[in-house]
Order: C-alpha cells, then sequence, then structure tokens
C-alpha cells in the first residue's frame, strides 16, 4: 500500500518547472554562441558557423517559449491556453529553416570553388564542448519531456539533435587533423546537418499549424 504514492510520484511533472527548465537550457545555449562563432571564424568551419547559427535560432526560439508559457499559464483551463505553444514551436521550426538555407548556400560555395583549409583541433575542442552541453540541456529537461506539450518536445529534439550533430563534427575534425586534409568533409558535413534540421523543422512546422487549427496531433510518432 505504501508503495502507491511512490509509483505515482515518479509520473507526476518533473520537479522544476517548464518555465525554469526552459530557461536553464536558454542559459546553456546562450554561453555557447560566442564561442561556436569565434573559432567557426578562426577555424574556417562552415559546419561550426552552422552550429552556431542554430543555436541562435534556438536561443530565440526558447526565448519566445518562455513568453509561450507564461501565457498559457495565465490561464491553463482556457480552451486555446496551449495556441501560445504551438506558434511557440511554429517559430523554433522557421527559423530553423532560414537557418539551414544560408548554411546550404554557403556550403554549396565551398563545395563548387573548393573547400578552404580547416583548423581541425579548434573544431574538434568545441564540438565536444557542445555536446556535453547539449546533454546537459537535455538532462535538464528531462527525457519525458517530450510527452508534455508540442513546445518542450522540440526544445527536446533540438537539444538531442544539436548533441548528435556536434559528434558528427567532432568526428569530421578528427579526421581532418588526422590527415592534413579532407577539407571537404566540413561543408558535406554542414549539408548533411542542414538536411537533418531541415527535416525535422518541416515535421515540426506541419504539426504546429494543425495544432493552431484545433486538430488533435500526435506528437509521438517521430
Amino acid at each position: 500500500m505504501d508503495s502507491e504514492p511512490d509509483i505515482a510520484g515518479a509520473d507526476r511533472t518533473p520537479r522544476l518547472s517548464q518555465a525554469r527548465r526552459v530557461a536553464i537550457v536558454l542559459g546553456l545555449n546562450a554561453a555557447l554562441i560566442v564561442g561556436l562563432v569565434v573559432v567557426g571564424l578562426v577555424a574556417g568551419s562552415v559546419s561550426v558557423l552552422a552550429a552556431a547559427g542554430d543555436t541562435v535560432a534556438d536561443c530565440l526560439a526558447l526565448a519566445l517559449g518562455l513568453v509561450a508559457i507564461a501565457l498559457r499559464d495565465r490561464d491553463p483551463g482556457h480552451p486555446h491556453a496551449n495556441r501560445p505553444i504551438a506558434v511557440a514551436a511554429l517559430v523554433n521550426g522557421t527559423l530553423l529553416l532560414v537557418v539551414t538555407a544560408s548554411v546550404v548556400v554557403e556550403a554549396v560555395g565551398r563545395l563548387r570553388e573548393g573547400s578552404p583549409p580547416v583548423e581541425g583541433l579548434p573544431v574538434v575542442i568545441v564540438s565536444l564542448v557542445t555536446m556535453v552541453v547539449m546533454l546537459a540541456g537535455a538532462f535538464v529537461l528531462g527525457f519525458s519531456a517530450g510527452d508534455e506539450d508540442i513546445h518542450m518536445r522540440s526544445v527536446l529534439l533540438d537539444a538531442l539533435a544539436d548533441a548528435a550533430v556536434a559528434a558528427a563534427i567532432v568526428i569530421a575534425g578528427v579526421i581532418i587533423l588526422l590527415t592534413g586534409g579532407a577539407y571537404w568533409l566540413d561543408p558535406v558535413l554542414a549539408l548533411g546537418v542542414s538536411l537533418v534540421i531541415a527535416v525535422a523543422a518541416v515535421r515540426l512546422i506541419v504539426k504546429a499549424v494543425a495544432a493552431l487549427r484545433g486538430r488533435a496531433v500526435d506528437f509521438d510518432d517521430d
């Protein structure tokens, strides 16, 4: 009999509120931006700059998400209480598409003109740091965040996707460092990252629009 409250407690919303968890992830993302931009420019890595652009878009979306959560929580019983959440997810997906388009243009240009040298060691270091920070963000959110609502799911997926992207950039940086060449890996990886981000963004936009139209949307079928 005494075990039932513990079981129920395991299913409750995480101890930290959504707003606090999102604010922590926003802080982690913001702390990364300067480092990613500096390393991307110094190392000449378009894939790191792509990660920086994605992080900027994430920060804007997270800030908007905090506003959406506050608006929803003012009157959670309202029929359209979750509409701001869907709007935040829609803006998140749109920003990701804009960033993706700019990265694709730069990467294609580099492949056409010949990839310039890329410094492998700074790329590896900053990407390792990024991967750790993104995984820390996912831990703060809690892996059950995807079951809470569309916005929390989008934030969690962004954190996990960014960690995976950082891991891929680490691998490319190691190869460049060991071979002293293979600079074409950088723009090719940037294109691959862009494709993954674009697919996720389009799916998110479609679902957000459906939610705004009042349709029941299942966000667990990805």
